[in-house]
């Protein structure tokens, strides 16, 4: 039926764009628990799978504690399954990537959860560089399709992608007579004031992207100048990444910003088909959401086993039978359909500079804040940035 359904409104899509990339078919892997190595004779022997052994020491453990950054029905069954299939207590919390960011860096060290699972990397590539993340080099990382879907020191590893765009009430446009946005430009039309949500800033990881896909494409000043400009058009800024997408449908926001596989979740899962998902005309970027080990974790092997299960098919083949429709960056795991029924590419986005991203996002945010502010807008309105 979703497939069905998700061909039906594909042939409303606009496309167009500019390099970040996708992965490919399935294919079977190792089981995620196998028993214990049995004793064995070194001449005669083959070596023991450190597979084996690390399931054993995380076993041992018996806990992980996950930060979860992606949509919580993802978090949970993923969570479930870990715990299901190696009998190891995991329990979880949902926090935007700007939350988890804050948090770790508050511990400095001495981190209340384990790992850290999904959500842009660029919160991500900002406690790495503050050390705050445990380099980990992982097994099943060999699956991982390019390079760029990995950190360089293996402070993170990549498990899927998804494209930024826009996503637009069909029937609000049409009652106020209004054509859908094609291009970041046209955002800043003046008959779009007050029908335009995006994340905040200071709080979601998608809201961060937005900010150096701005300065990557128009330069500096002018990426910052062209936020304060949408600021006069929008009439909120949700906490969450995909809070936007989730207040389209009702029509209580009319054009979200936000990943267009959240957009995907609502038409399929929620069944508003009024939802129209837009691709930039010049080009848009896309996130790697990934996963990571907090240094200091509480229980340092479950945390690499679940690295290990991240980057494996029985995790990520979880994530379209919940409504989560994000590319996969695996060789070995099966990509949803769903997203290429309405038309995306993952390989056709612009080329993003991680490593300015990386350097400067938290500058950045403080610079456009400023900029919001000097313009004349309260950025401490709660109600509008939102925080909760």
């Amino acid at each position: 039926m979703k497939k069905l359904l998700s061909l039906l409104l594909a042939s409303a899509m606009v496309l167009s764009l500019a390099a970040c990339g996708g992965g490919g078919g399935a294919a079977s892997s190792k089981p995620a628990a196998s028993n214990p190595p049995a004793a064995s004779n070194p001449a005669t022997s083959t070596p023991a799978d450190p597979m084996d052994a690390l399931i054993e020491a995380a076993k041992a453990e018996g806990e992980l504690v996950v930060y979860g950054s992606c949509e919580e029905d993802y978090l949970s069954a993923a969570c479930k399954k870990f715990e299901s299939l190696y009998g190891i207590k995991t329990t979880y919390q949902r926090l935007s990537t700007g939350e988890v960011q804050a948090k770790i860096e508050e511990e400095n060290g001495n981190p209340s959860a384990d790992v850290w699972f999904g959500g842009t990397t660029d919160p991500y590539n900002v406690v790495a560089a503050e050390g705050l993340l445990e380099p980990y080099e992982a097994i099943n990382a060999s699956h991982i399709t390019k390079d760029v879907y990995k950190h360089a020191d293996n402070m993170w590893h990549g498990i899927y992608t998804g494209i930024l765009g826009f996503m637009v009430n069909k029937d609000e446009l049409a009652r106020m007579n209004l054509e859908a946005p094609k291009d970041w430009p046209d955002l800043l039309k003046p008959e779009y004031k007050g029908l335009i949500w995006l994340s905040n800033y200071n709080t979601a990881g998608t809201a961060k992207l937005v900010i150096n896909t701005m300065i990557q494409k128009y330069g500096h000043d002018a990426g910052i100048q062209y936020l304060v400009d949408l600021d006069k058009n929008i009439e909120v800024y949700t906490k969450s990444g995909s809070g936007p997408s989730k207040n389209v449908g009702t029509g209580e926001c009319v054009i979200g910003i936000g990943f267009l596989h959240d957009g995907i979740t609502q038409i399929l899962d929620n069944g508003y088909g009024n939802i129209e998902l837009i691709i930039p005309s010049s080009g848009t970027s896309c996130e790697i959401g990934a996963t990571a080990i907090f240094k200091g974790a509480k229980h340092p092997n479950a945390a690499k086993l679940w690295i290990e299960y991240a980057l494996s098919p029985d995790c990520v083949n979880q994530a379209d039978e919940v409504g989560s429709y994000q590319f996969l960056v695996l060789d070995n795991a099966e990509q949803p359909q769903a997203a290429y029924d309405f038309g995306l590419d993952p390989n056709n986005v612009m080329d993003y500079d991680f490593d300015d991203a990386t350097k400067n996002i938290g500058t950045y945010i403080e610079e456009v804040m400023n900029a919001l502010a000097s313009a004349g807008a309260n950025t401490g309105d709660t109600g509008r940035f939102q925080t909760e």
